[in-house]
């Protein structure tokens, strides 16, 4: 076999930063102590760390996939100033854009979860100050479960999901809503695996391209910082089974050389996974990424 005959030759995976923002960093690192976490994720005088939106884009010659899409545009002034949202308006577009595509073109949008930091951008507000769909000609895809439980959340996460980001998808006039059940290769090459531990019905992202395997984390492996056992975030449902969940990406990951993608590490988008004398996992950056990876940034050149 040739390499351009190689399956998914012709893929490209390009990540695309939608925007930043700031999170308190004492929910960011649940029961670490502050004084181990500043270290790699100095916070501002309101404890808040950086944080990125990051969206991956799948392009390949017949059809083009969004895994997530960021925090979106639907914010009001005071809650821009809580989350610190910056360098956004209107990321995605222009991020989509220096890859000549727009919304209009994406033809499936798998989201990882319906947390307002992952599917803000599934609408917007039109002139008329209507909510609108972003993807208007886009299958979207959900993992069941969690499209159930982002209708009747628990009080403790009710305020992660905001319902008007995801309610149009049940219209019948809305674009098309595929519910998954577990595991499943969705599209070619394309494969979700639920983690539960975060949320229930989390999906972290399998991308299959001709020279590399990615994983895009969502929220299971936010950061960079979080990979190690204890560093799993106040927000999590389930903190016990996120720490397993991570155990067995990361395992395979290694024995794999799969390149992991972080949704909000605020400096390193990819890494691999590298274990030390102790069996602690640790991120070593992509210095240089295969043909199929590129970034872009909505702010700056891509690279």
């Amino acid at each position: 076999m040739t390499p351009s005959s190689k399956p998914f030759s012709e893929r490209r995976v390009i990540l695309l930063r939608e925007a930043d923002f700031a999170l308190d960093g004492g929910a960011m690192f649940g029961i670490v102590p502050r004084p181990l976490w500043e270290r790699s994720n100095p916070a501002d005088e309101q404890n808040r760390i950086d944080m990125a939106a990051r969206c991956v884009l799948i392009v390949d010659p017949d059809q083009t996939v969004l895994i997530d899409t960021g925090i979106g545009t639907r914010w009001s002034d005071k809650e821009r100033d809580i989350y610190r949202i910056d360098r956004q308006d209107p990321g995605l577009n222009r991020a989509l854009g220096k890859v000549d595509l727009a919304p209009a073109d994406i033809d499936h949008v798998v989201m990882t979860h319906l947390h307002f930091d992952h599917a803000g951008g599934l609408t917007y507000v039109d002139t008329n100050d209507e909510i609108q769909p972003t993807f208007p000609n886009a299958t979207h895809w959900v993992q069941r479960r969690n499209w159930s439980w982002a209708f009747a959340p628990s009080p403790r996460d009710a305020g992660s999901y905001r319902v008007d980001d995801f309610s149009f998808l049940k219209s019948d006039k809305s674009p098309g809503l595929n519910l998954v059940d577990g595991i499943d290769e969705i599209l070619p090459g394309v494969e979700v695996l639920p983690c539960h531990g975060h949320t229930f019905g989390m999906q972290v992202v399998k991308i299959t391209c001709a020279d590399a395997t990615y994983v895009f984390l969502a929220d299971l492996i936010p950061t960079s910082s979080h990979m190690g056992d204890p560093y799993v975030m106040g927000y999590d449902l389930q903190p016990l089974i996120t720490v397993q969940e991570k155990r067995e990406i990361l395992y395979h990951a290694s024995r794999k050389d799969w390149i992991l993608l972080f949704e909000h590490d605020p400096t390193l988008a990819a890494s691999r996974v590298e274990y030390d004398e102790r069996e602690r996992p640790s991120a070593i950056a992509v210095d240089s990424p295969p043909d199929s990876l590129t970034y872009i940034d909505s702010n700056t050149q891509s690279n």
